[in-house]
């Protein structure tokens, strides 16, 4: 592949020092991790990444970075939004196979309004409590397990379970300087010993959540550690505390700060994410520095880094912006965030560590499902016994020819050249499978855009020799129907791979308004009876067979981060179905599956609730309203849902995570008033009111 290469040789040497660092018999034999997950950081949004137009984005420390490790050009996240991901690299896990594929999650399966055609099927709220994670896998072998900044791995931010319930010993999760500002263009941090973002020495604001990582390792650097720091940048709000660092870009892109671009206007002209890139790369090189300057106390005479593993990446491709405001451009991928096309997948990987070859660029492929194995495999700890792991062992690829291939292997030995996503959400609504040099997309309502097939077949390069040349990054040529048998063939290899891994899939809306096909034959419910803790329904079909019957359940209906589960149900001749309820179970519904993929939901779910138990079945017989708590006004209510972090300010990615259909963007802007990518809570009540 034709890459933009900003460094020259590859260097000699391990890790950050360029001093030789010979793998002696006194080196520790458990070596550190420092894994940093960037939060929305594209495949283009880091200088040494750059391809085709210029970047005005400055990233000197993780430039620096590539040259003392390997340089991933095909890496890619488990899924194209940031919680799926969070849970499949912390538990090895499949989005699809842990039914964990998007953001928030554990809510009964429902349509966002009557318009829409298809609605998400239900999907969990967070990674399990009991889950063996990677930091628990660890602590197995003596290491000290922390986390810094973002955690998400649950309904919302601050909901169970919490990195310690997982098996971290040690946590911290302050925004810092990601905290909203009331007024991006003015209140800018100063160098006031009072000011809690005071600039530093180099004009950058003080950042708690880099801080805390700082102080993890401080602290720990005594024996071998785990650090997971989860990076807020360059998530929205879209600001910076910088003044200087404001004015340098808009200098370098000519934009008015008082009127960034718009989400039509492409390329990379927002003045406050160039500024927020280059405070994340200035944040991280502090950790750089920290593992670079600091001597090892299990290894004197040595550094931290010279027997520190680092991997550096992000949870999903880059955001390209909100209703109103573009934040950057993944170009020349096609997409970004909440896609599952290469803009929402594809992302930075660098790693550097002990005898890991310096300054390699490779077109091996590698996923975020990687790490867990990976990191077993640098720590020597064992493998978790009983658990499938669905990334590959990156380590002999990283100590062998990180250039090969052929080193990355499945568990069956056989070379890995496969890779799946799965994200039957929103409006992409579709799942995906790269192998070789190309990438099948499928489309699961391709009915609702008449311009979108069931099936899109890209080339993305053209491999001759064992070297790889760019075809179609930009997924534009569309080959489904030029090669109709290797179309076929991905397509059936994907439905393989969902099918193993027991998907779910979305849901056609009988209550729909659009003219769907099926829409009159789908079954209706018409008893329903509770004796102790089994449940009786009895359905009649209207010209569709059901063939599958799911009882949607809660154990804390009304509370504060309700959460659904989702069990089978027994199907009987007759159109009779049954179930137990688990113990504790407070509400519940069920969902019957026609063969034409129609969920028909008994009681009809009311998603204007903030509570789905509003709408669903009682155990107790009680209504709601005797045992709901109190909520932040009438209006609120569906604020209160969408705003998963529970920061009273409501993103325009928590605002579509919790809605389908047409012009959600545009209400979103008529919440909006001061135009800044953020409805605050006032903002929301006050366009509700009218």
């Amino acid at each position: 592949m034709n890459h933009l290469f900003l460094f020259g040789a590859a260097f000699a040497g391990s890790v950050f020092s360029l001093s030789a660092t010979a793998h002696g018999s006194d080196r520790p034999e458990k070596p550190n991790v420092v894994l940093i997950l960037t939060d929305d950081l594209g495949w283009q949004d880091v200088r040494c990444y750059d391809i085709d137009e210029p970047t005005p984005y400055e990233t000197p420390n993780l430039d620096a970075l590539a040259k003392k490790g390997v340089m991933f050009w095909q890496a890619y996240s488990p899924a194209p939004t940031c919680a799926p991901s969070r849970c499949a690299i912390m538990s090895g896990n499949h989005p699809a196979r842990a039914q964990k594929t998007h953001v928030v999650g554990g809510a009964p399966p429902c349509p966002r309004n009557h318009h829409v055609r298809m609605m998400d099927p239900w999907y969990s709220g967070r990674m399990p409590a009991d889950e063996m994670t990677l930091a628990r896998a660890l602590g197995r072998n003596g290491y000290t397990t922390g986390h810094s900044g973002k955690w998400h791995i649950a309904i919302e931010h601050h909901a169970f379970p919490q990195p310690m319930d997982v098996g971290f010993d040690w946590t911290r999760s302050d925004r810092g300087a990601r905290a909203a500002m009331g007024d991006r263009l003015a209140g800018f941090a100063t160098t006031d010993v009072n000011d809690p973002f005071r600039l530093d020495e180099e004009g950058f604001p003080f950042h708690q959540t880099n801080e805390d990582a700082l102080t993890f390792l401080n602290e720990h650097k005594q024996n071998p550690f785990f650090l997971y720091y989860a990076t807020w940048l360059v998530h929205s709000p879209i600001h910076t505390r910088s003044k200087a660092l404001l004015e340098k870009y808009v200098k370098r892109t000519g934009t008015d700060p008082a009127e960034t671009p718009g989400k039509e206007v492409p390329g990379q002209k927002n003045p406050f994410f160039a500024a927020m890139v280059e405070e994340l790369d200035h944040n991280l090189g502090v950790i750089f520095d920290y593992l670079e300057e600091t001597e090892d106390p299990r290894w004197p005479g040595h550094k931290l880094s010279e027997n520190t593993y680092l991997i550096f990446t992000s949870d999903n491709g880059g955001m390209e912006g909100g209703p109103k405001e573009r934040y950057t451009d993944n170009n020349p991928l096609d997409m970004g965030k909440i896609s599952a096309k290469e803009g929402g997948t594809r992302v930075p990987l660098i790693i550097v560590g002990p005898d890991i070859p310096a300054g390699v660029q490779t077109d091996v492929m590698a996923n975020g499902l990687d790490f867990y194995p990976t990191i077993l495999s640098m720590t020597g700890s064992a493998w978790p016994e009983g658990k499938k792991l669905d990334g590959c062992d990156l380590l002999p690829l990283l100590h062998g020819d990180p250039t090969d291939p052929d080193l990355v292997t499945d568990e069956d030995g056989t070379v890995r050249d496969t890779m799946v996503w799965h994200f039957p959400h929103g409006v992409a609504l579709e799942s995906t499978i790269r192998v070789g040099d190309y990438k099948l997309i499928r489309n699961y309502d391709h009915l609702e855009n008449p311009a979108t097939p069931e099936l899109e077949l890209f080339r993305l390069y053209e491999t001759k020799e064992g070297k790889q040349e760019r075809v179609d990054l930009e997924e534009a040529v569309n080959l489904a129907e030029t090669l109709p048998d290797l179309t076929g063939e991905l397509n059936d290899k994907l439905t393989a791979a969902l099918t193993e891994m027991e998907a779910s899939y979305p849901y056609y809306y009988p209550g729909s308004s659009a003219d769907l096909p099926g829409k009159e034959a789908v079954c209706v419910v018409v008893e329903h009876a509770k004796q102790g803790r089994e449940v009786k329904f009895r359905f009649e079909e209207k010209g569709a067979d059901v063939v599958r019957a799911d009882l949607i359940y809660t154990l804390n209906g009304g509370e504060p981060y309700e959460e659904w589960f989702r069990q089978s149900a027994l199907l009987h001749e007759g159109g009779k179905v049954n179930a137990e309820l688990p113990d504790g179970t407070t509400h519940y519904y069920l969902n019957l599956v026609d063969e034409n993929q129609f969920l028909r939901s008994y009681p009809e779910v009311n998603p204007e609730n903030r509570s789905f138990a509003g709408s669903a079945l009682s155990v107790n017989g009680k209504p709601l309203a005797q045992s709901v708590k109190p909520l932040k006004g009438d209006r609120n209510v569906p604020f209160n849902r969408w705003d998963t972090n529970q920061d009273d300010l409501l993103s325009l990615e928590e605002y579509l995570t919790g809605q389908t259909g047409g012009n959600l963007e545009k209400r979103f802007q008529n919440f909006d008033k001061n135009d800044d990518g953020i409805v605050t809570r006032k903002e929301y009540v006050i366009d509700s009111a009218r």
